[in-house]
C-alpha cells in the first residue's frame, strides 16, 4: 500500500501526456469537468435550451463550458507535478518518475 500515496511527476512532453492520461487523474478532472461544467451550464444556458432557443453557437459555448474546467484542472494536475528536468531520479534520462 506504500506506492498508493506516490505521485507521477513529469519534465518531458512524454511524461506530460502521461500525467494527464493517467486513470487516476484522469478520473478527477473529467468529475471536475462534469461537476463544475454542468453547474455552469444549468446557470448559464439551461434557461435558453429549456426555452427552446438553442443555436449552434449556444451548443459550442456548452462545450467550452465543460471544456474550460477540464482543462484548468488538467493545468493543476501539471503544475503540481511538473520535475525539473535536472532533478530526475538517480541519474535517469527521461522516463516517468514517482515521488
Amino acid at each position: 500500500m506504500e506506492g498508493q500515496n506516490r505521485r507521477l511527476t513529469w519534465s518531458t512532453g512524454r511524461e506530460f501526456v502521461a500525467v494527464v492520461t493517467h486513470p487516476r487523474n484522469l478520473r478527477r478532472t473529467v468529475t471536475v469537468a462534469v461537476i463544475v461544467g454542468t453547474a455552469f451550464f444549468a446557470m448559464n444556458q439551461l434557461p435558453i435550451v429549456l426555452a427552446g432557443r438553442a443555436t449552434a453557437l449556444l451548443w459550442c459555448k456548452t462545450a467550452l463550458t465543460y471544456l474550460t474546467p477540464f482543462l484548468m484542472s488538467n493545468f493543476g494536475i501539471l503544475s503540481a507535478t511538473r520535475r525539473p528536468a535536472r532533478a530526475l531520479i538517480g541519474g535517469e534520462q527521461g522516463g516517468l518518475a514517482w515521488h
